[in-house]
C-alpha cells in the first residue's frame, strides 16, 4: 500500500510539493486552514474587480514551465502569458525612468540618465546571466544539508561574490542614484537590504532585465489554480477550512495530526504552513528552533497593503509602478536596523487593468498598493489611514490626477491579518531574508532533526523567499521524502 503524506497548507511551495510527491506514488492529502487555496497567492473578487492578494510580479518563467514540464505539461496547457511592455515604470521626485522589455531598450533608457552607463549595464547583466544559470541548474537544487552543497566547479570561482555585497557591486559601476536604485530594486524580493545581500544574489537583476516581466491573464492566482488542477489530475485530495490544531509525536515519530478537532493518521507529514508556526503544533521537545532562535534571524519585510476599486482608468501609470521619490536608504533602515513605521515610505502600485482587462469592470482600474514595513510593528486601523493619506498624496502629485473621488472601495491587509491569515512569524509577508547567514545550508532545514518523518517546505526553508523558489522547495522536499519513505 502506498505511504500516506499529509500536507499542511496549500501554498506555492505545498502545492509544488503534492504533485511531485503524488507523481513518487504517494498518497497525498492536502489541508489548508482557509477556505480556497494558494496560501498567501489568494484572490480577492469584489464588485467585479479582481486582486492577487498577496504576489503579483510573475519573474522568471522558466521556473514555471520546468515545473509544469516535469509533469508531461506546459504552461500554455493552463494559462495565457503576456510579456509586459514597459516591464514597469519606477517614479523619483523629478524624473520617471521606464523599464522596457528588452536590455536595448534599458540600455537606451540607462544612456539617457547617465550618457556612458550601458557598457557597465550589459556587462553586469551578462555577469549577472552567468550567475543565473549557476544559481538555477546547480546551487538553488539542493536540499540544503551541507555547506559542501554550495561548492561546485562554477561557484569554487566566484566565492568571493558571497562576501561582497549586490550594494558594492553596483556603486563601483553607476554613479547615478537613480540608476543604482533601479538595480538595486530585484533584491528586495530576497528579503533582505542589498548591503546585506551576496553580490552573487545579482541573478535577480538578470531575471529582471534579462528575462522579463510577465502577467498571467486573469492574476497571479491562475496560476494557483493550475497548479491546483494538475495535483487533483494525479489523484491528490484537498481539505479547505482543516486548521491543524497539534502534530501528535510519539517516539520521535508524527504519527497523527488533529484537524478541527478530529485524529487523522498518516505515515509523513509535511508543513507548507509558516514554519514557526508549524513548530508550535508540537510539544516542545520536538521542536528544533527555540524562540530565541527566531527572534535573532533577519525576516523579510511585511507589508501594508491596499487593494482599492477606482470608477475610472488612471493617467500615467503601468501595470507595476515603484514610488521612489523618497530615501531608499532611509526606508529600508527602518525596516531592518531600527524597525518602525517609515517617516516617508516607499511604495508600488499595481494596476493589472492597465494590460488584462478581465480584471476590472469596463471602464475602472484595480489598484494595489504596497508598502514595505518592518514585521512585527503595531497595526492599527488609525496607522493604516494615516499612511493610506501619505501615499494617495504622493500618488495624486506624481501620476498628476485626482483619484480619491474615485475610489468605490478600498479593503487594506497588513501585520494583524498576516498573523490571523497565514499564522505568519510576526506578519512577514515574505519569509526569512537571504543574507549570507541565511543562505543554502544554514537556513531552516527542510527534514527535522527531532521527527523522524516531519518535513518542511516554504519561503522559511530553502531555497528562500519568492514565488519561483518556493516551487523548487517543494520539488525538494519531494525528493528528500521519496530518499527517506520510498
Amino acid at each position: 500500500m502506498n505511504k500516506t503524506i499529509a500536507i499542511i497548507g496549500s501554498g506555492f511551495s505545498a502545492l509544488s510539493a503534492s504533485c511531485y510527491l503524488k507523481q513518487l506514488g504517494f498518497d497525498v492529502s492536502v489541508f489548508e486552514k482557509n477556505n480556497t487555496v494558494g496560501g498567501r497567492a489568494r484572490q480577492l473578487k469584489k464588485e467585479g474587480f479582481t486582486f492577487d492578494i498577496g504576489p503579483s510580479w510573475y519573474w522568471m518563467p522558466d521556473i514555471f514551465e520546468k515545473f509544469f514540464n516535469d509533469f508531461g505539461k506546459s504552461t500554455s496547457d493552463y494559462y495565457v502569458l503576456d510579456k509586459l511592455s514597459p516591464a514597469y515604470k519606477i517614479f523619483f521626485k523629478d524624473e520617471i525612468i521606464t523599464i522596457g522589455d528588452t536590455m536595448d531598450k534599458i540600455c537606451a533608457e540607462f544612456e539617457r540618465i547617465e550618457p556612458g552607463s550601458s557598457k557597465p549595464l550589459r556587462q553586469f547583466i551578462n555577469k549577472a546571466a552567468t550567475n543565473y544559470d549557476i544559481a538555477i541548474n546547480k546551487v538553488v537544487l539542493k536540499p540544503g544539508i551541507s555547506p559542501f552543497e554550495l561548492i561546485t566547479p562554477e561557484t569554487a570561482t566566484r566565492v568571493d561574490q558571497f562576501f561582497k555585497t549586490i550594494s558594492g557591486d553596483v556603486r563601483k559601476k553607476f554613479k547615478n542614484p537613480k540608476l543604482i536604485s533601479t538595480l538595486e530594486f530585484p533584491v528586495l524580493f530576497l528579503g533582505a537590504k542589498p548591503s546585506n545581500t551576496p553580490s552573487f544574489y545579482s541573478f535577480m537583476n538578470y531575471a529582471d532585465f534579462g528575462l522579463g516581466t510577465w502577467h498571467p491573464r486573469g492574476g497571479m492566482y491562475e496560476v494557483i489554480k493550475a497548479m491546483k488542477n494538475l495535483a487533483e489530475s494525479l489523484g491528490v485530495k484537498f481539505y479547505t477550512n482543516s486548521n491543524i490544531e497539534k502534530i501528535n509525536v510519539e517516539d520521535k515519530h508524527a504519527k497523527s495530526i488533529i484537524v478541527n478537532g478530529e485524529t487523522k493518521t498518516f505515515d509523513v507529514v509535511l508543513s507548507g504552513a509558516d514554519y514557526h508556526h508549524s513548530e508550535t503544533l508540537l510539544d516542545e521537545k520536538y521542536r528544533q528552533y527555540s524562540e530565541a532562535y527566531w527572534a535573532k534571524k533577519t525576516f523579510a519585510p511585511s507589508s501594508l497593503l491596499f487593494y482599492i476599486g477606482f470608477n475610472k482608468k488612471l493617467k500615467n501609470i503601468e501595470h507595476h509602478n515603484l514610488f521612489f521619490d523618497t530615501s531608499f536608504e532611509t526606508h529600508a533602515e527602518e525596516i531592518y536596523d531600527n524597525p518602525q513605521w517609515p517617516e516617508d515610505p516607499l511604495f508600488y502600485a499595481n494596476f493589472p487593468s492597465v494590460t488584462d482587462a478581465s480584471m476590472a469592470p469596463e471602464g475602472c482600474e484595480t489598484g494595489f498598493f504596497l508598502i514595505p514595513i518592518a514585521p512585527g510593528i503595531e497595526d492599527t486601523n488609525e496607522i493604516r489611514a494615516q499612511y493610506f493619506d501619505i501615499i494617495m498624496s504622493r500618488f495624486q502629485k506624481l501620476t498628476k490626477q485626482d483619484v480619491l473621488n474615485n475610489i468605490i472601495f478600498k479593503d487594506s491587509f497588513c501585520v494583524r491579518d498576516f498573523i490571523k491569515e497565514y499564522n505568519s512569524y510576526k506578519g512577514n509577508a515574505y519569509g526569512m531574508a537571504n543574507t549570507l547567514s541565511q543562505t543554502a545550508f544554514l537556513r531552516p532545514k527542510l527534514k527535522s532533526k527531532k521527527v523522524n518523518n516531519l518535513y518542511f517546505t516554504g519561503q522559511l526553508t530553502v531555497p528562500g523567499p519568492g514565488v519561483p523558489p518556493s516551487l523548487i522547495s517543494g520539488k525538494l522536499v519531494a525528493q528528500l521524502i521519496n530518499k527517506h519513505h520510498n
